[in-house]
């Protein structure tokens, strides 16, 4: 039985251009001779698609969509995710399904079990869960098919605990295969997870099992791709590639070797961040960014990724130095532009910086030089690059990484302004690690650029520690609370950090939740993003312990 494993990048609500990629897809296993053809959960409507669908004549295109693959299926067994209603008007009004089609038939629908209703998702607001497990008969082979989440309960490595494990109901039908159709995002260092807990399915059902997961950035989300086949014992066959359409052709009656698979970390976090701003622009079709380039490290990593996203010509880096900016980062911003070939242009805004003083000066009178001064220097950059995004069609990047977001060390209207958070969600220690790996083979961003201190260069010798701790601290802090949910003193023995200053971090934490709350929406790639997936209130009153 050959099986093509179809990889796609739908953009989420085009049902037509969606499917028209469906079809042209299985024209294309035709040509490979592929009996069998998978494609990832909600593949006509991209996931998630969130409250489109709450709208009747959305879901009426879907079912018109489904009928054109129905009838392009001929000699085929097809695969396919998709929403459709719930007929019996009880519960939620929609499935979340896998349709099944043969030769010009639907077979029938496999509907979602398992609803997850955390982090990101929030399927029980829209569906209604499956009850029923099926397996689907396709020349003498019996082929179970579940949805992403219901193959995850079985794992105690999961998320969340559940009352039926799909996995252990099917095992009763004693399938062949498992298709498993999946959106699965991106987060750091997961595929070492969803191998553990696949390879477990496949030995337990004691089958093949493949998984065909959706590719492609969604607003805050990346999917990641890395379609994956296991054997009946769990040995991972072969894996799909990662961050681009790709696609598998599987012999399941064959013998094939154990797949080498070798992850690099850090290429995976640097091609989910190219990835989240490519299709971010391509998706909403977008082509030039803009970047207030400083000469510090953020907005260097920024312009690299922006560069291999879009093109450099489709960058223009804007220096825009003040009193304050030293001539080293004038320099290494010409120098890393210069390596990238990005147009770097030169606004100063000193002049106009003293205009806002003497402006303010007889409000401002008998008041030291503090944030204030510091703010105005930023809120003016900010003017700046949103004129020149006004004028001649750019979208600016903000550059302000998760630490600093974290610590409400950002200038509201200021550097947070932006059409899209490009390190929304990288800490500075990880900052740090992408500009190496950059520079792993030559040198893109200039070495003083990752060797000199931090600084966001708003009065004379400011350093970031003037004010923060070491990143290396505050990083641990940002791991432990907001990505591990551990109390304070769960953090101090874990990280050995003394508990004032744990605690200082975590106010500081919850006292920029406004600021980040009117940020630009940012790329989610760890396990808990401020932004998708994390509810906290601006105004409360818990003070954690």
């Amino acid at each position: 039985m050959l099986i093509y494993v179809a990889q796609l990048n739908p953009t989420i609500g085009n049902l037509t251009r969606n499917t028209e990629k469906i079809l042209n897809t299985i024209e294309k296993a035709r040509l490979e001779k592929a009996e069998v053809i998978v494609f990832p959960e909600a593949a006509i409507s991209g996931y998630p698609p969130e409250d489109l669908l709450l709208y009747d004549d959305f879901i009426d295109q879907m079912q018109v969509e489904l009928d054109k693959i129905i009838e392009a299926s001929k000699d085929l067994f097809i695969v396919v995710g998709t929403i459709r209603r719930n007929k019996e008007k009880k519960g939620n009004l929609l499935f979340n399904s896998a349709a099944v089609i043969y030769d010009g038939k639907l077979l029938g629908f496999k509907d979602k079990s398992l609803l997850p209703t955390y982090d990101v998702f929030v399927e029980k607001r829209y569906f209604e869960p499956g009850i029923e497990q099926k397996v689907f008969k396709f020349k003498g082979k019996k082929i179970g098919v579940l949805i992403c989440e219901d193959v995850w309960a079985h794992s105690e490595n999961v998320y969340k605990k559940y009352e039926i494990d799909p996995i252990k109901e099917l095992q009763k039908l004693k399938p062949d295969l498992l298709i498993n159709i999946a959106a699965s995002p991106y987060c750091y260092e997961k595929k070492d997870l969803r191998i553990d807990v696949f390879s477990k399915v496949s030995k337990t059902l004691n089958c093949p099992h493949i998984m065909c997961n959706q590719v492609g950035a969604n607003d805050q989300l990346v999917f990641d791709g890395h379609s994956m086949y296991f054997d009946k014992e769990g040995n991972l066959i072969n894996v799909a590639k990662g961050f681009v359409e790709d696609h598998l052709l599987i012999d399941i009656e064959k013998q094939t070797p154990v797949a080498s698979y070798q992850i690099d970390p850090m290429q995976d976090l640097y091609n989910a961040l190219v990835l989240g701003v490519k299709d971010y622009f391509r998706k909403l079709h977008l082509s030039k960014a803009l970047i207030g380039l400083s000469g510090g490290i953020d907005s260097a990593l920024v312009l690299c990724i922006a560069a291999d996203a879009l093109g450099p010509l489709n960058v223009l880096a804007l220096n825009m130095p003040s009193r304050f900016s030293s001539i080293s980062s004038f320099e290494d911003a010409n120098l890393l532009a210069a390596n990238l070939r990005v147009e770097l242009m030169d606004i100063p805004i000193d002049h106009m910086y003293q205009q806002y003083l003497d402006l303010l000066s007889p409000v401002f009178a008998g008041k030291s030089f503090d944030t204030t001064e510091e703010n105005l220097q930023a809120r003016i950059r900010g003017m700046i690059l949103m004129a020149i995004s006004n004028k001649l069609g750019y979208i600016v990047l903000s550059t302000g990484n998760k630490s600093e977001m974290a610590m409400g060390y950002v200038t509201l209207y200021g550097d947070m302004c932006g059409g899209l958070g490009v390190l929304n969600d990288v800490t500075k220690s990880l900052v740090y690690e992408l500009a190496k790996w950059i520079n792993r083979k030559k040198e893109i961003i200039p070495s003083s650029i990752i060797k000199k201190e931090p600084s966001a260069e708003l009065k004379a010798d400011q350093k970031d520690q003037d004010t923060l701790p070491p990143y290396s601290v505050v990083d641990k802090v940002i791991d432990g609370y907001v990505e591990d949910h551990l109390s304070i003193d769960e953090i101090v023995k874990k990280y050995k950090i003394d508990e004032t200053l744990v605690k200082e971090l975590v106010e500081r934490i919850h006292r920029a939740e406004y600021k980040r709350r009117q940020g630009p929406p940012g790329i989610r790639v760890s396990k808990k993003a401020f932004s998708k997936g994390r509810f906290f209130p601006i105004v409360q009153g818990w003070i954690a312990e």
